[in-house]
């Protein structure tokens, strides 16, 4: 990703500019220290968190650094 391109919201549709990463694993697929990203833009943190969260895959919302990208 160059200086650019900024990281772009998971949901299905969205163009918007992350800012949260949705940390998740599947513990009947992934081993317990395995943890994989959805980033999230403002308007779809939450639903996407609910998604993860009824499964009982999501495992914790923090900023998505920038920096990282």
């Amino acid at each position: 990703m160059t200086m650019t391109e900024l990281a772009t919201c998971s949901a299905k549709g969205c163009s918007a500019t992350a800012v949260w990463d949705l940390v998740w694993n599947n513990p009947k697929l992934h081993t317990p220290d395995r943890r994989k990203i959805w980033l999230a833009c403002e308007d779809h943190r939450t639903s996407l968190s609910d998604f993860l969260g009824a499964r009982g895959f999501l495992r914790e919302v923090v900023p998505h650094d920038v920096d990282a990208d």
